[in-house]
């Protein structure tokens, strides 16, 4: 699991927005680019090239 701390740093590296937590799968997800951030091994793969696009529209940034 990812530590409190860690989580209230870490921001989307696109566009510099929140990241949402999300447990199962564990990845960070920012709503503003609609991508998701995989967790491997309890640490943040916070690189695009590696993120999962979403479905929908961008909601902004």
């Amino acid at each position: 699991m990812i530590s409190p701390e860690l989580l209230e740093i870490l921001v989307c590296p696109v566009c510099k927005g929140d990241l949402q937590h999300v447990r199962e799968p564990e990845r960070l997800v920012c709503a503003a680019c609609r991508l998701a951030y995989p967790v491997k091994d309890d640490i943040p793969i916070m690189l695009p090239e590696e993120a999962e696009r979403l479905e929908g529209e961008p909601t902004g940034s």
